[in-house]
């Protein structure tokens, strides 16, 4: 017999974990986002991720890229990329966009984060992240108190470390689903 305070306290626990891994909003596509509406709402920054949120991964910037950065730029936004990978490849894709960027940024910690604010000049409720991995893109915007965005990874052939965290992030997704379905857009 357990009394009815260790289920709540387990309950919030699990609440309060979970709020971690869920996103803010989850969207089929980076380019589907309400840029626009996002603004009207106060956020001036975006950090994105680069693979698998704008491009399949490896890729240089392409067209639809490109149009993205030069229309959040016509809207106000100021942009930066995010990315644990090296740095030829994020300046090579940042110069492309022309965006600022991180390189090697140690994601999920927040630091790169908070770094990434520092350079666009935003706090964190005028911030918004969009990335495609709950456990290094959700969970460190979550940390460092930033909107998150996740979106659907544009290609679903990866590298075996991430097809395996994706097998760990589909539950995850779907509670998130089961919890969210009247907000979820595409």
């Amino acid at each position: 017999y357990i009394d009815s305070t260790f289920w709540r306290k387990f309950f919030t626990l699990k609440d309060l974990f979970m709020s971690f891994l869920y996103p803010k909003e989850y969207k089929d596509s980076t380019y589907n986002i309400d840029f626009e509406q996002l603004y009207k709402e106060g956020y001036r920054g975006i950090i994105f991720d680069i693979d698998n949120t704008l491009v399949t991964h490896g890729s240089p910037a392409d067209e639809r890229a490109i149009a993205l950065f030069k229309h959040l730029k016509e809207i106000g936004f100021k942009c930066l990329l995010l990315s644990n990978n090296k740095e030829k490849r994020v300046r090579s894709f940042a110069d492309q966009v022309g965006a600022k960027y991180i390189y090697k940024a140690g994601k999920p910690k927040p630091s790169g984060y908070k770094r990434a604010m520092e350079i666009l000049k935003t706090k964190a409720d005028s911030t918004v992240f969009v990335g495609d991995q709950i456990f290094t893109d959700i969970i460190g915007a979550n940390l460092a108190g930033i909107r998150s965005i996740l979106v659907e990874p544009i290609d679903p052939h990866e590298e075996i470390q991430i097809v395996l965290k994706r097998y760990l992030e589909k539950p995850i997704i779907c509670l998130y689903k089961l919890k969210n379905k009247n907000s979820i857009s595409k």
